[in-house]
């Protein structure tokens, strides 16, 4: 069925009334079937936009030593690059809700991602370290701002298909890490094998994404319409939500967990004996799996009043899997790599648990901004102690214990988080 945009309206709005999440001019005076047509149309922005939002940082790890070669960049600012990411996400996407309140979110997620564009494309030139964090900077800020407000774009223009949008995010979100991975060192070496052409080429997709969030904006003439909060003039005060605040610990645990996996996972499979080349085949498959189940596992979380059983068989999923690589990293290495990848589809849940967890779009945005600057300052210090536990003890059976505990307070924290519980429940809104 097609994913035609619906709307939100209070029940004692006036017929003539705006109200925060109603609908705009351009979608009350179009025909069903130009409603149906633009509602497909966003869909498809909202899934490229995804596919564009980790190749800035997957599509450089396996290039990373012919980057610092070639700018001088230290082993320090190297490690300074790996946490970029997490610190660009924290930062940026706080300021994400109150760019949508000022130009609407739709603008802000076509401006990210033209930022992606122009950072990639960009950084190709860059003939010194310092240029090549600022221009990355900048690309992960775009990232940032659409990681937030891509929940908000879908529980405004879809909220009676949360499940399903947040499930074409994550799919294309997930299919963009692993493709990234994959294909960057061949795509690389078919283009003569310079690392400039292999990050690049990068910034085609993401052209192709802005272009049709331009035409998205253009045909649906409303993008310049504010992100209203739980009423217009209004904010949430978040801090005070017992349910935000669960989510965002929630957010950071699978985060820890998600980039320490990416980050050590190929030197655990090597260190037990696995190729090189086996063990990157592995860390695709840990990211490649999150590709269907994140497109079913938001749809079936979106159906239940709680997302609790969802919770408990990732984080039991993910326990299986470091114990088994703790064990027998080698004999059983392709159920290890499926386990843990299973244990990562923690993040399309907490996206979804975001969305059903406010009521209007305005209140997707601030949550999502809270949940995601949180989570992601939490998870910063995660793979720096892996790596630091690993360089102490010259073995992983204590990284992985780590890893393995963690998604203890991770299931405790979520069954709260999973509640079925809305934060305009718990918090009061107050004027700006």
């Amino acid at each position: 069925m097609a994913p035609v945009p619906t709307t939100e309206t209070p029940r004692n709005a006036t017929p003539t009334a705006r109200t925060p999440d109603s609908a705009t001019p351009a979608d009350t005076a179009a025909s069903p079937g130009r409603r149906r047509a633009l509602g497909w149309l966003l869909a498809a922005a909202v899934a490229l936009a995804a596919l564009n939002l980790r190749p800035v940082v997957t599509s450089l790890g396996p290039l990373l030593a012919r980057v610092r070669a070639d700018l001088h960049m230290s082993a320090t600012v190297a490690g300074l690059l790996a946490a970029v990411p997490s610190v660009c996400f924290a930062v940026f996407g706080f300021a994400a809700p109150a760019l949508a309140r000022r130009f609407g979110p739709t603008v802000v997620v076509a401006a990210g991602t033209g930022a992606i564009a122009a950072g990639v494309a960009a950084r190709s030139f860059a003939g010194s370290t310092g240029v090549f964090l600022a221009l990355t900077a900048l690309a992960l800020a775009g990232v940032a701002v659409a990681n937030v407000l891509i929940p908000v774009v879908i529980k405004r223009y879809f909220p009676e298909r949360v499940g399903p949008m947040i499930g074409l995010y994550s799919m294309a979100l997930s299919a963009g890490t692993a493709l990234a991975a994959a294909v960057t060192v061949p795509l690389t070496a078919a283009l003569g094998g310079h690392w400039r052409l292999g990050l690049g080429i990068w910034a085609l997709p993401a052209a192709v994404a802005l272009l049709v969030w331009l035409v998205t904006l253009v045909l649906r003439r409303d993008g310049k319409q504010p992100a209203a909060g739980a009423a217009a003039g209004q904010r949430l005060p978040i801090v005070r939500s017992g349910t935000a605040w669960a989510l965002a610990l929630f957010f950071g645990c699978q985060a820890t967990g998600a980039y320490s996996t990416m980050g050590w996972i190929s030197q655990i499979y090597q260190d037990a004996g696995v190729s090189a080349s086996v063990s990157g085949v592995l860390l695709a498959v840990i990211m490649a799996i999150g590709v269907p189940v994140s497109f079913v596992l938001p749809n079936l979380a979106a159906r239940r009043g709680d997302q609790r059983i969802f919770v408990v068989v990732l984080a039991g999923c993910g326990i299986a899997g470091y114990l088994g690589l703790m064990l027998a990293p080698a004999g059983g290495a392709w159920l290890w790599a499926l386990l843990v990848g299973l244990s990562n589809c923690a993040f399309p849940l907490v996206l979804t648990m975001i969305g059903l967890r406010a009521r209007t779009s305005g209140g997707v945005a601030q949550l999502s901004a809270f949940v995601q600057g949180v989570g992601y300052l939490l998870s910063i210090p995660g793979p720096i102690l892996v790596g630091s536990l690993y360089q102490s003890t010259g073995g992983w059976l204590l990284p992985l214990a780590f890893m393995a505990a963690l998604l203890v307070p991770q299931v405790l924290i979520g069954l709260r988080a999973a509640r079925n519980r809305h934060i305009e429940d718990e918090v009061t809104p107050v004027a700006d």
